[in-house]
Parts: structure tokens; C-alpha cells; sequence
């Protein structure tokens, strides 16, 4: 227990060394010392040699901290990026849709505009036993419809009279010889005398 005591008073002391200098009392000074010429010599051996084991386990503790701040820096840093790059996807992505909702609300308006009022197709022929209808979805610029068992087959979708007739004229030149151009009035095939008055 003794011997336990003195290593104990000896690191306190080798620990707040210059502090100890500037705090000790006359009487605490001839205490110490008296403990310390009461010390064998292999006493005191051990627990200089163990002041220096635990100076270098403190010293390998302080690098580990060290490196462990510096890794949870690191990680830090990559969480960080990761948020901000988080962020700008979520920007683009709010962005992309607005961008989308917009197109789809065009897309509607253009639907309705070209459901709505006077439109011009280009006839490329009516044919008997061959449906067509399933490509009617594709696009804008194709359409099928059915009377009298006959596919009447039409392309273009022009509010302008005369680009229908310029592309009708297209067509004949390429060798489609029976294309003409056939209005359509909200959605509905009419004559062509029916909305001649607006076209001239």
C-alpha cells in the first residue's frame, strides 16, 4: 500500500510538475522530500519507468483521437456533400416536374385547341379490309376512321388551309395521286363548302 501511495504521489507530481514548483509550500517541499529519500532506489526505478509507459499510452491515445477526429471530419464532410448534392437533385427533380406539368398542360391546351374550331387533314385514300385504327395513337399527324367499310386514311393536322393543300400537293408529287384536303370542324368531318367561307 505504501509503495502503491508513492507512485501514485510521484505521478501527481511528475504530471503538474511546473505547476507543483510554483504551488508548494515550504512545508509541503520538505514532506516531499522526505517521501523521496524514504524511496528505495528500485522504487523509484519503477515508477519513473511506469510514469514513462503511461506518458507513451497517453501519447498513442492522443494520436488515436486525432486520427479518429479526423476520419469523423472526413465522414463529415462527405455527408455534407452528399446533402448538397441531395439538394440539387431534389431542385432539378422539382424543376424537371414543373417542366413536365407544363409540356402536359400545353400538350392538353394543343389537344383542345385542335379538337376545337376548323382543322385541315390530307386524304391519302379509303381502303376496304385494312384496319388502320390501332396506329391512331401514335400520333397527331396520322388518323383512321371507319365509314361505309372504308378506312379513310388522313395525315397532317393544319389550322392554315393553304399549308394543307402546299403538303396535299406534296404528296401527289411523291405519287400518292388521290390525296386531298378534307376540313374538320370541332372533331367532326364536314364539307368542305361548310367552312369555305373562313378558309378564302
Amino acid at each position: 500500500m505504501k509503495h502503491i501511495l508513492a507512485i501514485l504521489a510521484l505521478m501527481a507530481f511528475i504530471a503538474v510538475a511546473p505547476e507543483a514548483k510554483a504551488q508548494l509550500s515550504k512545508k509541503e517541499k520538505k514532506e516531499w522530500k522526505k517521501k523521496m529519500k524514504a524511496m528505495e532506489p528500485a522504487e523509484f526505478k519503477e515508477l519513473v519507468e511506469t510514469n514513462s509507459s503511461l506518458e507513451s499510452e497517453v501519447s498513442e491515445l492522443r494520436g488515436k483521437v486525432d486520427n479518429l477526429q479526423n476520419e469523423v471530419q472526413t465522414k463529415e464532410e462527405r455527408i455534407s456533400t452528399a446533402q448538397n448534392q441531395a439538394r440539387q437533385a431534389q431542385a432539378e427533380l422539382a424543376e424537371a416536374r414543373e417542366q413536365l406539368k407544363a409540356l402536359e398542360e400545353d400538350a392538353s391546351e394543343n389537344e383542345t385547341r385542335t379538337a376545337n374550331g376548323v382543322v385541315f387533314k390530307v386524304q391519302v385514300g379509303a381502303y376496304k379490309n385494312k384496319d388502320l385504327a390501332q396506329y391512331n395513337d401514335n400520333s397527331d399527324n396520322f388518323s383512321s376512321e371507319e365509314e361505309g367499310g372504308l378506312q379513310r386514311i388522313t395525315l397532317g393536322n393544319f389550322r392554315d388551309y393553304w399549308e394543307a393543300d402546299t403538303f396535299k400537293k406534296y404528296l401527289r408529287e411523291m405519287g400518292v395521286k388521290d390525296a386531298w384536303v378534307v376540313p374538320y370542324k370541332d372533331g367532326q368531318r364536314v364539307p368542305m363548302k361548310d367552312v369555305l367561307e373562313g378558309v378564302i
